[in-house]
């Protein structure tokens, strides 16, 4: 619904407080992400996740000259309707309720329904559709499965949902004993790195060199075309090591 203009933030900056203030966000803090681990500060939840997406997204953002507030809202936003006990939650909830159950589409459930007493947020149109088409199948990445948000900002977030979820669950496989760093594809770690910051520095990176010569076009043809992505070589580095951990975690 309409409302006024805040005299001192943006649309999207408001969304983004929004969602930081809202109930779900503070549930994310104890969500798991892939292990359970009450008594390990150091492993992933949903929370400390989504704080790896806003930086990482933030950050590609930032580079392509896009807009950061509205990419900042996406991420913050994107996970706010998964389950507890990560996609295994998801599974069972998609087998038991006869609709079937996407947390992706929750996510926007809450934002638009359940918050606030079931008054909803009241987001912009461009933080619902990142929202709510965050979600990949288990298919390739940027594969003919993979989807499109109606922004590049969106796009930027599902890239970076990706970057982040990779490399911190091999590091917690890692830590928990399941993987060892030589167990790794090393056709991928060759390309992306040996060790997790390296290999986020390239994965960004690459997002960045390979979409900036699209981001300058102006013309509304070619507007048309332009697209957040990843050079073939990283691209396919990167889909080797996600199905690695797929496969072992």
């Amino acid at each position: 619904k309409h409302e006024e203009p805040c005299p001192i933030r943006t649309a999207f900056q408001r969304d983004r407080d929004r969602i930081i203030h809202s109930k779900a966000f503070r549930r994310l803090k104890h969500k798991t992400q892939v292990f359970i681990t009450p008594l390990g500060d150091h492993y992933v939840t949903r929370l400390t996740h989504t704080l790896e997406v806003s930086q990482i997204a933030r950050t590609i953002a930032r580079a392509l000259n896009l807009n950061e507030d509205l990419t900042e809202a996406i991420s913050l936003g994107h996970d706010l309707g998964h389950t507890p006990f990560g996609h295994v939650g998801e599974d069972v909830l998609n087998e038991l309720y006869h609709h079937g159950f996407r947390h992706n589409e929750q996510s926007l459930r809450i934002v638009d329904l359940l918050e606030k007493n079931g008054q909803g947020l009241n987001l912009t149109h461009e933080v619902r559709d990142g929202i709510v088409n965050h979600s990949k199948t288990r298919a390739n990445i940027l594969g003919k499965d993979w989807g499109k948000a109606s922004t590049l900002e969106g796009e930027v977030c599902k890239l970076a949902d990706v970057v982040a979820y990779i490399n911190h669950d091999i590091d917690d496989a890692i830590r928990a004993g399941i993987i060892t760093e030589g167990s790794l594809p090393l056709s991928a770690i060759t390309v992306l790195g040996l060790s997790r910051s390296p290999r986020i520095n390239t994965m960004v990176c690459d997002i960045i060199d390979y979409s900036w010569p699209a981001s300058g076009r102006d013309t509304v043809e070619a507007s048309r075309s332009i697209s957040i992505g990843m050079s073939p070589e990283v691209l396919e580095a990167t889909n080797t090591l996600r199905d690695f951990l797929f496969d072992r975690v």
